[in-house]
């Protein structure tokens, strides 16, 4: 989502280098950089001003250490800066109520409130072990009821049936009337997207509101509208009480001005920010992580958690055994840790969480994609169980029908096999002291990640 704001602010401080000190002179350069580019990723004017402002004064006062260098001083303004206006720390759900605990999706049309209702589900039910009913109210637009039965089927959660010729308000009161009766911890409400300006819809939510007294209502909004995210989150606020808002297509062609802007214009912190079509494409939102993504200081935090979550623990203890036994890694292991991958949001995904990588080239860049990784477990996936486990046996007239069964060409199979011999070298190592700086390093040197990886590495 930041990637071009991440790319004007490194290139920044990168003009600040070889300076002696921050001087008024070049604090005021590069704060005009600074405010071009958060103008160009749509950041309401308010918070640019107040923003420019702050960084401004701990400049020029004596909050600069005198030990760092001028770009490494304004790096460490700005990312405290950022921090602050996306809201100083993580804001948690509040389940301080009796259960159960009424949360209240709000939001325009084509915001992702039926989606964000099945993920934040899932995420309560998986992350905080709650039993959770999933609630439709919307009765305007047609199938909303069935497609959250659907999601709630798939998630193995309580639903409430509900007709779309009933009035939202009496689902509601059926509703949490049924979830108190079978104890349910948690009652999520999905409702029909609806304009500020419209105030027959208006006062039909403040009604709903009133009449479930929610403990959380989280407005649903999509972070491509740009600091309009939050001006319409704002005018909702000003009819029902917001508790905080979760900011949905964020893996999207979005600019980063709706993260920047929510907070300083509702007062409503973010609490969960949607990074995907797939039902666990939920995170919980960090300013202090999310301000180091954009400064291009990666977030490894948030990768540990989502390896620790998502990752298949038996597949890859087993690998991990087969390795210390000393038998060789195969392409059938080479694809079961791609697909790990793939589950953790892709290559993409993961690469925006380390350091560095906005300081590298994005020629290099181009060359790891998510395409790339499934195009890879197509032609693995056209060999035979026996070629995967003896890769040797892949010559000649194999390489063609695997190429035609894969819809790729021979070369693309001639790459993959390269890639997977050296990735079968570090894996030898991979039991070793320092193994894995060495497995950094190897990866560095494979086709189509070279020079893709922070100077320590390579």
């Amino acid at each position: 989502m930041f990637e071009n704001l991440t790319e004007r602010l490194t290139r920044t401080f990168k003009n600040l280098r070889g300076q002696g000190r921050l001087t008024e002179d070049n604090i005021q350069q590069a704060l005009r950089e600074v405010r071009l580019s958060l103008l160009e990723a749509d950041v309401a004017l308010p918070v640019i001003k107040d923003f420019i402002d702050h960084i401004k004064q701990k400049a020029l006062g004596q909050d600069v250490l005198t030990s760092l260098n001028p770009d490494q001083a304004l790096l460490k303004i700005v990312h405290a800066e950022l921090i602050q206006i996306m809201g100083d720390a993580r804001s948690e759900l509040n389940f301080k109520t009796q259960p159960p605990a009424v949360f209240l999706m709000a939001g325009l049309q084509g915001s992702g409130k039926t989606t964000s209702a099945a993920k934040l589900a899932r995420y309560l039910k998986e992350t905080e072990k709650k039993k959770i009913m999933l609630v439709s109210v919307d009765v305007y637009r047609p199938a909303a009821i069935q497609q959250l039965a659907l999601l709630a089927k798939e998630l193995d959660v309580a639903f409430f049936p509900a007709d779309a010729s009933e009035k939202p308000l009496s689902i509601a009161k059926n509703a949490l009337e049924s979830a108190k009766k079978q104890f349910m911890d948690v009652v999520i409400f999905d409702t029909a997207g609806r304009l500020h300006v419209d105030a027959d819809m208006m006062n039909e939510i403040k009604a709903l509101h009133h009449a479930i007294n929610p403990i959380e209502t989280l407005f649903v909004v999509d972070s491509m509208a740009g600091q309009d995210a939050a001006n319409t989150a704002k005018a909702f606020h000003d009819t029902i009480p917001l508790t905080g808002v979760i900011l949905t297509k964020t893996d999207g062609d979005a600019r980063g001005g709706a993260a920047l802007s929510v907070k300083h214009i509702t007062g409503q912190p973010i609490k969960f920010m949607g990074t995907g079509e797939k039902i666990d494409a939920l995170e919980p939102f960090h300013p202090e992580r999310v301000a180091s993504r954009i400064l291009g200081m990666g977030d490894i935090l948030t990768l540990i958690e989502e390896v620790e979550r998502k990752t298949d623990k038996a597949t890859s203890e087993k690998l991990a055994k087969k390795l210390k036994k000393g038998k060789g890694f195969d392409l059938e292991d080479f694809k079961l840790q791609l697909l790990q991958m793939n589950n953790m949001g892709g290559i993409n995904s993961m690469m925006s969480k380390l350091p560095g990588l906005s300081q590298l080239p994005s020629k290099a860049m181009g060359h790891v994609n998510d395409k790339a990784l499934s195009q890879t477990i197509a032609i693995i996936n056209s060999m035979t169980m026996k070629e995967r486990r003896i890769p040797k046996l892949i010559v000649g007239s194999r390489k063609k029908r695997i190429a035609l069964g894969s819809g790729m060409q021979i070369q693309d199979v001639n790459k993959l096999l390269k890639q997977f011999t050296q990735m079968q070298k570090m894996m030898k190592k991979f039991s070793k002291p320092g193994a894995m700086k060495q497995m950094m390093r190897g990866m560095g040197g494979m086709a189509g990640l070279k020079g893709m990886l922070p100077d320590d590495f390579n």
